[in-house]
């Protein structure tokens, strides 16, 4: 037999494992991806009004200053590990302090707001309710065993939400849009307020077109007497699969009776933080991402001495750094982004409200401002 085709009835087997083993792969990706909690891409009108809009461009949806999602050079064998050796502080050494507070009882003669833990809040004001990027299923991923909440961050569920005027959605990233809280929520919500494209993933998930308000950059809704929401820039990406910029990352600004609030989402510092300011503030409060931040990742999210500046060139008059105290997200410290944001926000002479979970503001009289994290 020619030594040939010996090798090739050897490595005839191998092949054929090989190929039926990247088969079983390719299968089992897909159908995993299949499931609900993945969302839907855009189409029909909806995907006719993105391809319209002038942030949507070759495909994708487009920051207002060239972004890259990672730093050019990054090297991802110095990322791995980083992750593997994270800090021992990456996580709490023990259960996060909280507040009891009934939600469906909240003072709001001036907005109320009370924080749960990284990006989900709620504010109330003269009867009307806000929650903005509830996350209750104590994960940030799609797979409940990764991104799992720090001890003592899930005081609060569903079950202690009030009913909810307006749930603000900022991007559709899993920390931000949760699968699991979002169809517990639907019984309780009037309308969804987001960025285009997110509507989709809503839709699949049971809920109403009619309830579904999606915003380009700098549109503006009027919701009641004396409350209106304007979508406005932020730097960041979407996508809850392999693609991004499928759907819109935006901040909101709130006019909220006679009250102006900033709702900053996720965003990298970049110069759309003075043209907001310039063109809605000042800000009674600025609520903006502290936390996540990582030198390979550097214009996608700030840093705490950009999250001071960036409330400065809004002219906020009170900042609420949130983005942090529940995920464990990048590699930092867990309470080492508030440590940093007080220490530049005193030379800035900047008032910094920091509640712990279920503690509430109230907006112009009650900031709390106890130093909780230091354990």
């Amino acid at each position: 037999m020619p030594r040939s085709r010996f090798i090739m009835q050897q490595l005839k087997p191998i092949m054929l494992t090989t190929v039926l083993i990247l088969t079983v792969l390719v299968v089992g990706v897909t159908l995993f991806m299949r499931q609900a909690t993945f969302g839907s891409d855009p189409a029909s009108e909806r995907l006719d009004r993105i391809r319209k809009s002038p942030n949507f461009r070759d495909g994708s949806f487009q920051n207002l200053t060239p972004t890259a999602v990672m730093r050019e050079n990054a090297s991802y064998a110095a990322m791995l590990t980083d992750y593997v050796n994270k800090p021992k502080d990456n996580v709490p050494p023990r259960p996060l302090p909280s507040v009891r507070t009934n939600l469906k009882t909240l003072p709001d003669s001036t907005p109320a707001i009370v924080w749960f833990g990284h990006s989900s809040y709620l504010i109330r004001s003269k009867g009307v309710t806000v929650l903005v990027d509830p996350v209750f299923s104590g994960s940030a991923s799609p797979v409940s065993f990764f991104g799992r909440s720090f001890a003592g961050s899930d005081v609060y569920s569903v079950d202690d939400m009030p009913d909810i005027d307006l749930l603000v959605l900022s991007h559709d990233h899993y920390d931000h849009l949760d699968y699991k809280t979002i169809t517990q929520l639907i019984p309780k919500v009037k309308k969804f307020y987001t960025g285009l494209g997110v509507g989709a993933h809503l839709e699949r998930w049971g809920v109403p077109a009619d309830r579904i308000v999606e915003f380009d950059w700098w549109e503006r809704q009027p919701v009641a007497d004396g409350i209106d929401l304007i979508a406005t820039p932020a730097r960041h990406f979407s996508g809850r699969s392999f693609a991004r910029g499928k759907t819109l990352w935006t901040s909101f600004v709130l006019h909220l009776n006679g009250s102006t609030i900033f709702l900053g989402g996720d965003s990298g510092y970049g110069p759309h933080f003075q043209e907001i300011g310039e063109k809605y503030g000042p800000f009674d409060l600025a609520i903006l991402e502290c936390g996540q931040y990582g030198r390979d990742w550097p214009s996608i999210h700030m840093f705490p001495e950009e999250v001071a500046t960036a409330a400065g060139d809004l002219r906020a008059r009170t900042l609420l750094p949130v983005h942090w105290g529940k995920f464990t997200l990048a590699n930092h410290s867990w309470n080492e982004p508030i440590k940093r944001l007080l220490k530049q926000a005193a030379s800035q002479k900047l008032d910094v409200t920091t509640p712990r979970i279920g503690e509430p503001v109230l907006l112009g009289s009650v900031h709390p401002d106890s130093d909780w994290w230091n354990f």
